[in-house]
């Protein structure tokens, strides 16, 4: 019978996390000696290595692997068991660990400070961070929601659709394209593009949308934000596609200008999302409805016109 200790799981959990030693203890707060004489007594008491060190990095032997799967399972169950117990003591103490899609920063930020007026004495964590991260997350279970564009397929996921997300092409405002209207699509072959990274999901909407249509877009340089796509745009290095609720400050300031193009915008939605079955505590469960029911009194898309 194996005698582990819940400080030895959470200890080989941030490791096999990190496979770092160094960052596990920066992470739990104990020095580097602690975590190696945690995770040897872990072995010892599995009878097999964890990790195996090549080089300089550290890997998981296939009983590390198959011991992280199960330290995630208890350390989840222990979660909730936590979130049981407040949920007896009602809204009043509590975390909340939410990740927003860079793309839904803006409104992202303003719903869930709205949210903590409401909730006064909880904790909060916002993570704000690209497709790939958010994915991995959702894979890893780390956050009790995630708000993002489209959901993963292949993954088991509780998702709803709770606001509008249309991609628009900027430009600045002095590029000849301001002054056309119903711009054809074939007209956008002679423009370079300033593109998001391929994970990104404005990036796979825009290649989905053109391929369908067999436009070739010409892309001269990949960015990894949406921040980085606008000064580009500002600067006339191409034209961009970005959600509208990303230009709002733009567009009001006249920084950037939408383009009036055929078949645009693009509508896609915002979802809430988390893994299917997962336990929601008192306050994310509050949070979700919070969403779902006034997302969009926090939809601020600016207006656009010709």
């Amino acid at each position: 019978m194996l005698h582990i200790t819940i400080r030895q799981l959470r200890v080989f959990e941030s490791v096999s996390r990190h496979l770092s030693y160094t960052r596990a203890a920066e992470e739990l707060h104990l020095t580097q000696p602690a975590v190696s004489m945690q995770i040897k007594q872990l072995e010892d008491q599995v009878g097999m290595p964890l990790f195996e060190h090549l080089g300089k990095k550290n890997y998981l032997t296939a009983a590390g692997e198959e011991m992280r799967h199960y330290s995630r399972e208890v350390l989840g169950l222990l979660d909730q068991a936590e979130e049981v117990l407040q949920d007896i003591q009602g809204l009043h103490r509590g975390k909340l660990d939410i990740s927003v899609a860079t793309t839904a920063n803006d409104f992202g930020t303003r719903m869930l400070a709205a949210f903590a007026k409401e909730y006064v004495d909880l904790k909060y964590s916002l993570d704000v961070t690209n497709r790939e991260a958010l994915l991995s997350q959702l894979e890893n279970n780390e956050k009790d929601l995630v708000i993002m564009g489209r959901p993963p397929e292949g993954m088991d996921l509780e998702v709803e659709s709770f606001m509008d997300n249309p991609l628009v092409i900027i430009a600045p405002p002095n590029h000849p394209l301001t002054l056309e209207r119903a711009i054809p699509l074939s007209r956008l072959t002679q423009e370079t593009f300033v593109v998001r990274e391929k994970v990104s999901g404005t990036r796979i909407a825009m290649e989905r949308f053109f391929a369908d249509r067999q436009v070739e877009i010409l892309s001269s340089m990949e960015m990894t934000s949406n921040e980085a796509i606008k000064q580009a745009v500002q600067a006339g290095l191409g034209l961009g596609l970005v959600s509208l609720h990303t230009v709002r400050l733009e567009l009001e300031t006249g920084k950037l200008t939408v383009l009036d193009v055929e078949d645009f915008p693009i509508m896609r939605h915002w979802y809430v999302v988390h893994r299917q079955g997962k336990r929601l505590s008192p306050i994310a469960s509050a949070f979700k409805q919070f969403i779902l029911s006034r997302a969009e009194e926090f939809s601020i898309i600016p207006e656009y016109g010709h």
